[in-house]
């Protein structure tokens, strides 16, 4: 599947340019919105007008985006990461499943914030 099929067959979605490491919030509230809806996907390595710009380490990116849903999300949201190369670019798509211990909380900063794409 290309990049391209899975943002036309996606009722849900959100796109990174990159993986924002220091300010994880921006995309963790996208994460808690999906597991508190009908679920989505977030496409890391996408820009907001839809170039795809890939990643420059998608293994290092995975890693970090697993660990801090681990630390940063309450409960934790069941997930599947899947890597993808096109065009000798690197991307990663998480799909975000609708949660079954609603409300998640992103919970960082002394926040505990739950959002819903359904709002």
């Amino acid at each position: 599947m290309k990049i391209t099929d899975f943002i036309g067959e996606a009722t849900e979605y959100d796109k990174k340019e990159m993986l924002e490491e220091r300010r994880p919030r921006s995309w963790l509230k996208s994460v808690s919105a999906f597991a508190n809806g009908i679920g989505g996907a977030l496409i890391f390595g996408v820009s907001d007008d839809e170039t795809f710009v890939g990643l420059m380490d998608a293994r290092a990116a995975s890693e970090k985006i697993s660990e801090a849903i681990k630390i940063k999300m309450d409960p934790i949201p069941q997930v599947i990461m899947e890597n993808y190369t096109e065009a000798g670019k690197d991307f990663i798509i998480l799909k975000v499943l609708p949660g079954q211990e609603t409300p998640y909380y992103y919970v960082a900063d002394g926040n505990r914030i739950a959002l819903c794409s359904c709002w």
